[in-house]
């Protein structure tokens, strides 16, 4: 006589999905969400544009297939195709544990080298007057210090510093922590936004709530810390929301779309016919330090605790600039009045 169930064992426990355990492992490595996003998508469409078939019954000519079918009639980019190679990658590799020998043979797509748009320092002017308020701010950081989008908007309070005119970077661009300049213009600013930020902080705690994200399982070490002012962001959502992992109802930062709209109808509204994005920001910050003889590939700040120098920023001058090195050859320390 035989019963329901009766292959699965005595804990009746089923194998994950296979897209589930893609999830899994992603956690385990420490993957971002948008990577864990990304990858699972792309492997999705795989499985799918094969008729459902399982992944262990395919190999290289199905994955170049699919690769081929994204560059031709998908026409993508070269860092899109590469996305996608690099999600099955880790699906066979890490997911899989299938080590097979066509998986280094396959053939990334060349990205081009492109020269970056930069604005003038007018078109920058002109640029941030149309905008005002929290992301007028966003912006300006982003040109005065030069951050990322995504390093600007999970910024903490406890990681701006105005005694020493600097943002402590946390896990940016390869999981680096780095230092970079404060314009002692935006002080006045910025501590206006983080008096805000107190105050919404203060509603959220009596509303027996005001616990923030943190990363790496420090909520569990440290189970006070989310709530600390200091782990706050200092630019919050105006909504409370979910978190698509736990499901714990927290205040999480402000959308990145919020800010790339802002900075693009400004953009029109000032007249730029540059396609200037919020990374354009960036860019323009690397370009303007060296018209001024900045040396962006070390760019000093001196600490008051111990006098130590810590690099804040290093960019590729061929890469950003069409220009030759010669012309960064001097080192000079960074002015914070920028």
């Amino acid at each position: 006589m035989s019963y329901p169930g009766e292959s699965e064992g005595v804990t009746g426990e089923k194998t994950p999905r296979l897209l589930d355990q893609v999830r899994a492992r992603l956690r385990l490595k420490h993957y971002s969400l948008r990577t864990e996003r990304a990858y699972v998508g792309w492997i999705r469409r795989f499985i799918l544009a094969h008729g459902k078939r399982h992944p262990r019954d395919m190999g290289v000519a199905e994955v170049e297939g699919f690769l081929s079918t994204l560059a031709v009639e998908g026409k993508v980019a070269a860092g899109t195709q590469n996305q996608a190679l690099s999600a099955l990658l880790f699906l066979y590799k890490e997911v899989l544990s299938i080590e097979l020998p066509w998986m280094e043979t396959v053939v990334r797509a060349k990205r081009p080298q492109r020269v970056p748009v930069v604005l003038s320092r007018d078109e920058v002017n002109r640029l941030l007057a149309m905008l005002d308020g929290r992301f007028g701010l966003m912006a300006s950081l982003l040109y005065g210090s030069g951050m990322r989008l995504m390093e600007c908007v999970r910024l903490r309070v406890k990681d701006v510093d105005f005694e020493l005119n600097q943002i402590c970077v946390r896990d940016g661009k390869g999981g680096k922590d780095r230092h970079v300049p404060l314009p002692r213009r935006l002080h006045e600013a910025l501590q206006a936004q983080l008096e805000r930020v107190r105050l919404v902080h203060q509603q959220d705690l009596a509303a027996g709530l005001g616990a923030v994200w943190l990363p790496h399982a420090l909520a569990r070490k440290y189970p006070s810390a989310p709530r600390e002012p200091g782990w706050q962001y200092v630019f919050p959502s105006d909504q409370l929301s979910r978190d698509p992992r736990d499901g714990e109802r927290r205040r999480h930062h402000v959308d990145e779309a919020g800010l790339q709209r802002a900075v693009r109808n400004a953009r029109l509204k000032a007249g730029i016919v540059k396609p200037a994005t919020c990374h354009t920001l960036r860019h323009s910050f690397a370009t303007h330090l060296l018209e001024a003889g900045q040396d962006i590939f070390c760019m000093p700040i001196k600490s008051c605790r111990d006098g130590a120098l810590t690099v804040l920023s290093s960019y590729s001058c061929q890469n950003y600039m069409s220009i030759p090195p010669c012309l960064c050859a001097s080192s000079v320390r960074i002015q914070t009045d920028l």
